[in-house]
C-alpha cells in the first residue's frame, strides 16, 4: 500500500521527546540504515566514505550522525535487521533494482556533460545495502553496545511483534506497514529535525471502525509491496467497500475481480514469520575508543567528519546515564 494511503488513514500525532524519553525502540533497521545511507551520500563528497580499497561505507557515517538524537533523548533503540525477503516480494525487490539502475544511468549522464548537482542527486537513488554495509554497520552497533536481533524475514513485522509482546515501547520506522504488521505504537521522524510522531494502532481502528484484519483488508485493495491494488480503488472506496462487504473476499467476490496470493499476502501481515529467539540489555555502555578506531582507522573515514557524533554519543550517555540503565 502507498506511503499516501496509509497515511492518510492512520491516527498520528506529535509527541515531545520528553513523553517519551526512558522508552525502548524497536528500529526497522533496513528503513532506518536506508535513509541516512541516502541522505549521507547526497551531502558528502564520495572520497569520504570511500576506501583506497574502493569500498564505499557511508553507513558508518550514518550511523555516527544519527545514533546520538536518540542517546540525547533517552531512548534505548534496538536495531531489527532484516532476513530473508519473501518471494512474494521478488516483483518490488526487481522494481528497486531497475530504479537504481535507470538512476546509474541518468548519474552517468550527468556527469559526462559536468552537471555535478545532478549527479550527487542521483547517485542517492543508486544506493543498495551491500554486505560491506550490512557487515560494518552489525560490527559497530556492536562496539557501540547497541542491541541488535536479527528477523527470520521482514524486519518491520519483527519489531511490531516485539512491540505488541511489550518487549519494547514503541516501534521506530518511517514506513507506515507496522500499522498492518500490529505495531501498538510506532514512532516516525525519531532523527529528524523537531518532534517525533506517534502512530496509534487502535486509534486508527477506531477512528475507522475497523478490526485489524479488515485494515490490512484495506490495505489489499489499495496496493502494499507484496500486491498491487485493485484499479480504481483508494484508500477512502476501500474503507467503504469493506464497511459494506465485511472482508477482502467479499469485496472481491461483489467485483468479480482476483488478487493473486490475496490469502498469503494477508497472512504475511497477520501471521508474518517471526522470533521470540531473542535477548537483550537495555544497559548502554559505548566503547567509543574503539568505535572511532574502527571508523577512521579500518574503514578510513576521515575524523573530522566523525567527531561531533562521537562526541555527542559520549556526552549523552554521560548525561542521560544510559550506561546505567537495566
Amino acid at each position: 500500500m502507498g506511503n499516501a494511503d496509509l497515511r492518510s488513514l492512520a491516527a498520528l500525532e506529535e509527541v515531545g521527546f520528553d513523553e517519551v524519553a526512558g522508552s525502548v525502540v524497536a528500529v526497522d533497521a533496513h528503513n532506518w540504515l536506508y535513509r541516512y545511507l541516502t541522505t549521507t551520500v547526497k551531502f558528502t563528497a564520495e572520497d569520504v566514505y570511500t576506501t583506497e580499497a574502493g569500498e564505499e561505507v557511508a553507513n558508518l557515517l550514518g550511523v555516527v550522525q544519527g545514533l546520538p538524537k536518540f542517546f540525547e533523548h533517552d531512548l534505548v533503540p534496538v536495531f531489527v535487521f532484516d532476513g530473508g525477503v519473501t518471494e512474494l516480494k521478488d516483483d518490488e525487490v526487481a522494481e528497486r533494482r531497475a530504479a537504481r539502475e535507470r538512476a546509474e544511468e541518468r548519474k552517468q549522464d550527468a556527469e559526462e556533460r559536468g552537471d555535478a548537482v545532478a549527479a550527487a542527486r542521483l547517485e542517492a537513488r543508486t544506493q543498495r545495502l551491500t554486505d560491506v554495509i550490512h557487515e560494518t554497520t552489525r560490527e559497530l552497533l556492536r562496539l557501540l553496545d547497541v542491541p541488535i536481533v536479527e528477523a527470520p524475514a521482514e524486519g518491520e513485522a519483527q519489531a511490531s511483534y516485539m512491540a505488541a509482546r511489550g518487549d519494547v515501547d514503541y516501534v521506530g520506522s518511517e514506513d507506515y506497514d507496522t500499522l498492518l504488521f500490529g505495531a501498538p505504537y510506532t514512532l516516525r521522524g525519531l532523527t529528524s529535525k523537531g518532534d517525533p510522531e506517534l502512530m496509534d494502532l487502535e486509534a486508527t481502528l477506531a477512528k475507522h471502525g475497523l478490526t485489524r484484519e479488515q485494515l490490512v483488508d484495506v490495505a489489499i485493495l489499495c496496493g502494499t509491496d507484496f500486491n498491487e491494488g485493485i484499479s480504481g480503488i483508494g484508500p477512502k472506496t476501500a474503507l467503504s467497500e469493506i464497511r459494506e462487504h465485511g472482508d477482502l473476499w467479499a469485496v472481491l467476490d461483489d467485483r468479480g475481480v482476483y488478487i493473486e496470493h490475496g490469502d498469503r499476502i494477508r497472512e504475511l501481515f497477520l501471521d508474518p514469520p517471526v522470533t521470540d529467539e531473542y535477548d537483550f540489555g537495555t544497559e548502554i555502555s559505548p566503547d567509543i575508543d574503539a568505535a572511532r578506531a574502527y571508523v577512521t582507522e579500518e574503514w578510513e573515514i576521515p575524523a573530522e567528519e566523525v567527531a561531533r557524533g562521537f562526541e555527542r554519543i559520549e556526552s549523552s550517555v554521560v548525561q542521560t546515564g544510559l550506561d546505567e540503565w537495566t
